[in-house]
């Protein structure tokens, strides 16, 4: 009996090892990567700022989605990248992301054809596959709490794209305690999926930024500058 709780023991302590270390690995690796908005000014050719989504509360944003557009917008009007996406969940007709973040940004000036919308970003992993694969950006800026920007930095690592973070953290969260354990399993995660690089949820046709961001819309709610 002692022997098989030795083993239980020994197994355990390696998971936890590995889990740990492949945390650290995934953070250390990406740290370098991670800039502020005067340096995210001085590199030139950054094709997108790519807004990752989080929760909406009916129409608004949540307290972390309003930062991390705000922090994107501010990119944009720095004139960091001519384009942004807005990248979340609307997989589900009752729950949409992607729209309640467009509207935001363009209740705040940002023009609606400079705006594109991915509805399939469904998860970190998703949203930077199909940044490189749908609307093929190989140079971007994504935006995020700084928590979840090292995950979101080495997925885009995986995937080919030259990618710099600007963390949007200018207020505390509540349980952010247990976003920061969740965010280490997800880390483990989103590591074994860029060895194994699966596809994204949804594909489709590509989208190419250089255009306008209106051919992603699918509600009038996108045109309100024009109302």
């Amino acid at each position: 009996m002692k022997r098989v709780v030795i083993v239980v023991l020994i197994i355990i302590a390696i998971i936890v090892v590995a889990v740990l270390g492949i945390n650290f690995y995934v953070v250390l690796s990406t740290k370098n990567k991670i800039i502020s908005e005067e340096q995210a000014k001085q590199i030139e050719g950054i094709e997108c700022i790519l807004i990752l989504g989080a929760g909406i509360w009916g129409d608004e944003p949540s307290p972390m989605l309003e930062d991390r557009l705000l922090q994107g917008i501010e990119l944009y009007n720095q004139g960091v990248a001519p384009k942004i996406i807005m990248s979340g969940d609307h997989t589900k007709e009752d729950y949409d992301e992607v729209n309640v973040m467009k509207n935001f940004a363009i209740e705040h000036g940002v023009p609606s054809e400079d705006i594109f919308m991915d509805h399939a970003g469904v998860s970190t992993y998703d949203s930077m596959y199909r940044a490189k694969e749908i609307f093929g950006l190989s140079k971007i800026v994504v935006v995020t709490q700084e928590y979840h920007l090292y995950r979101a930095l080495y997925v885009a690592d995986s995937m080919g794209i030259e990618c710099y973070g600007i963390a949007s953290d200018p207020r505390e969260y509540a349980k952010q305690f247990t976003r920061e354990i969740r965010e280490v399993l997800a880390r483990d995660k989103d590591f074994i999926k860029c060895i194994i690089k699966p596809e994204a949820t949804f594909l489709g046709e590509t989208i190419p930024v250089n255009g306008s961001g209106d051919v992603t819309n699918d509600k009038r709610g996108n045109q309100v500058e024009e109302n």
